[in-house]
């Protein structure tokens, strides 16, 4: 089972197996919406020894020794980005979208359920940067994470850090800065790494064991190096793409 890492977790027995439940403003998911999600199950398959199966409509469950780490899925509009979403926790989707509408966001998908594996939407903070909300169902979470294969990070590149701290410190208050939290989330400066035109946004890291191997994998398969390895606060770090554009970080720690 995962460590709890932020304030607010706890720890519930389901069906025999203890399953970690993530208080709201942690990061508890992460998927991607790709052109040709077989395309993408043979990339991270390869590229994290991940396994598939499927899950909701045609999304995939990714999985690590078992356990759920990621989804995939069809992008449903050829126009939409290929990318991945990061989702916090919350334990109710509607209303932590009425607080990112009075503090300045938006809420970009509406709260919907999924099945009964819990309730998903997507928002955007004042500087337009795109996540999603998880209110759990029968689906937790992550199963695994903090580990090679899995997600450890998810760094917001912005151009405002101020207002960005402001907006989420008292949007997920008690994960950043309650008692023992140890959040996986950090803030940057946009041209720190990126383009100056680029636009705010969630970029998911997830851990590997040598960050070099991985990079070297990652160009076998038909991605790209988009930022090589620079050191942080947080681990060593270098930005990617997918085969098929997704960008993502991987880090060493």
């Amino acid at each position: 089972m995962a460590e709890n890492r932020a304030s607010g977790n706890e720890a519930v027995e389901e069906a025999g197996e203890v399953r970690e439940v993530y208080g709201e403003g942690v990061p508890c998911w992460v998927d991607a919406q790709l052109a040709d999600v077989e395309a993408g199950k043979r990339f991270y398959g390869e590229l994290f020894g991940w396994s598939f199966e499927g899950a909701y409509g045609s999304s995939v469950w990714a999985r690590l020794e078992g356990e759920p780490v990621a989804s995939l899925a069809p992008k449903i509009d050829g126009r939409m980005p290929t990318v991945w979403t990061v989702s916090f926790a919350t334990p109710d989707a509607r209303a932590l979208g009425r607080r990112i509408t009075e503090a300045g966001g938006q809420v970009v998908m509406a709260p919907f359920p999924v099945g009964d594996l819990g309730v998903a939407a997507l928002a955007a903070d004042p500087e337009g940067a795109v996540f999603g909300l998880w209110q759990p169902g029968r689906h937790r979470g992550f199963g695994r994470r903090h580990e090679p294969g899995t997600f450890v990070w998810a760094e917001l590149y912005t151009r405002d850090t101020a207002a960005a701290n402001a907006f989420y410190g008292d949007l997920f208050h008690e994960a950043l800065f309650g008692e023992g939290a140890e959040p996986d989330f950090g803030r940057a400066h946009v041209t720190e790494v990126f383009p100056a035109e680029m636009p705010p946004h969630f970029l998911a890291h997830f851990r590997v064991t040598d960050l070099d191997d991985a990079l070297g994998a990652v160009q076998r398969l038909g991605g790209r190096v988009q930022a090589p390895p620079f050191e942080t606060s947080y681990g060593r770090v270098a930005v990617v793409t997918d085969n098929q554009g997704a960008s993502f970080a991987l880090l060493q720690r």
